[in-house]
């Protein structure tokens, strides 16, 4: 068997180094230099790669076979909505999120449940075995399941064959003494995800593997780690909300429309099948600066309550901060209302916040965002049974969004009176006209009259 070798290849351009930069002559982009493994192959290996590539034949797409992939239960309702229907055999499953939101409490039920009929190892390389043990004591969790706490993959990989279901706790802090770069950076995780996919697909283990998040909000790691797993899911949330979102963003055997909502409790992650008004307050319409928008999240459409909150700046720049919403989005907003609606926004510091730690990504909470600007600005709470929808432009437009019909449906369900919603989607929800009040506006100028009628504002 020929020795392996290792160079450092730049992650931007692809420049190759025997030795590790801090520059890459390349690109002259600083610390994209990570260590891969080189194993020149034989002059057999070559001849026998050759007479494979002669032999394939491509198959004809209508004589393809479909493969049926058989599923198993996570035991968590929710986990397997998200997940598509349930775990796949031989696939790769990557659990994403903020420190202590929930991965690894989420993981330990999922492998407390399969070990009632299924062999199922947990690989704790950050944990001792007695820390795993003390949490599923504290979870309630009396299934038998093997543990294992080993960092090094070499090491561990012959216990992978006594196990139809592995959980890696975390990619991150397992290494392969091939590569000579610490735990943790680009080369080890590539190199240890590929390996893993390599055992997944040719011995039908399902793996589960936590990863880490950085401070941008990213996995950490290289993005073809991503690339290499089969389903890649993601907790939204902050850690000290009892509510989080679960979301794919990747899914080889299902929809990545899919969300879950998970309640913490003292038995672990619970899954909330009925989040209706999970994310409002219960004194909406009484304070000034709220308004409630109809959120697509995933399949679901969740009422989600902005909150905003303006104090004259002490500085000559005023402060924006934003949670839940892009502040780029923030930011663009009031330059708008300021500009084409004459509302003075520059002097005020800006506050926002999405009820319940949730996260909009949707443009269509734009117009719910102008309406509490102009509400904490002007002083004047809004009715607390309107609900506002709509993508709102450069010029002071509000755009028509998707899924205005179901949007529409959970105001009336409910019990909001009272929808304000872009004027291209009126036709769309006609039918409801009877349950709902509908408000069609062009542009925000007509959103701020139909709302506050009064430009009056409390000392």
């Amino acid at each position: 068997m020929p020795k392996q070798t290792t160079q450092f290849v730049c992650s931007e351009c692809g420049y190759a180094s025997p030795k590790w930069l801090g520059k890459c002559p390349g690109c002259g982009k600083f610390n994209t230099l990570a260590e891969e493994i080189v194993s020149p192959p034989s002059p057999a290996k070559n001849k026998s790669a050759f007479r494979t590539a002669l032999s394939a034949r491509p198959t004809p797409l209508s004589k393809v076979q479909y493969e049926r992939f058989e599923r198993v239960s996570s035991g968590i309702s929710e986990l397997d909505i998200v997940l598509g229907g349930g775990i796949v055999r031989g696939s790769l499953v990557l659990v994403g999120g903020d420190p202590g939101i929930g991965k690894s409490t989420l993981l330990t039920q999922v492998a407390a449940h399969l070990a009632r009929e299924h062999r199922v190892l947990y690989l704790s390389a950050e944990e001792s075995c007695s820390q795993v043990k003390l949490r599923c004591d504290r979870l309630g969790l009396h299934s038998e399941f093997m543990l294992l706490n080993e960092t090094c993959l070499d090491n561990a990989e012959e216990a992978f064959d006594e196990a139809e279901y592995v959980v890696i706790d975390s990619i991150q802090a397992v290494y392969t003494e091939a590569l000579s770069s610490a735990a943790g950076s680009v080369g080890q995780v590539r190199e240890c995800a590929a390996r893993l996919m390599r055992i997944a697909k040719s011995k039908g283990i399902t793996f589960f593997i936590v990863g880490h998040v950085t401070k941008e909000g990213t996995l950490a790691g290289p993005k073809v780690l991503e690339h290499i797993m089969d389903t890649v899911l993601y907790f939204e949330g902050e850690r000290t909300e009892s509510f989080q979102i679960l979301r794919a963003v990747k899914n080889r055997f299902g929809s990545v429309q899919e969300v879950g909502v998970f309640e913490m409790t003292e038995g672990g992650l619970v899954g909330v099948s009925d989040y209706s008004g999970l994310f409002l307050s219960e004194t909406r319409g009484e304070a000034a600066g709220a308004a409630v928008t109809p959120s697509e999240t995933g399949n679901r459409c969740m009422m989600v309550e902005i909150q905003t909150l303006l104090s004259k700046t002490a500085f000559g720049l005023p402060r924006r901060m934003s949670l839940g919403i892009d502040l780029n989005r923030l930011i663009v907003l009031s330059a708008v209302l300021e500009k084409r609606c004459g509302i003075p926004l520059g002097s005020q510091d800006i506050y926002l916040n999405a009820m319940g730690g949730i996260r909009l990504s949707e443009p269509s909470a734009d117009l719910a965002v102008c309406a509490a600007l102009v509400s904490a600005e002007r002083m004047i709470p809004i009715d607390g049974e309107t609900a506002l929808f709509g993508e709102v432009g450069l010029t002071g437009e509000v755009r028509a969004v998707s899924f205005a019909e179901k949007r529409v449906n959970e105001c009336v369900k409910m019990g909001f009176r009272r929808v304000v919603l872009p004027a291209k989607n009126e036709k769309a929800c006609e039918r409801l006209k009877e349950k709902i009040e509908l408000v069609p506006v062009s542009y925000v100028s007509q959103m701020i009259r139909a709302l506050f009628p009064v430009a009056k504002k409390t000392p």
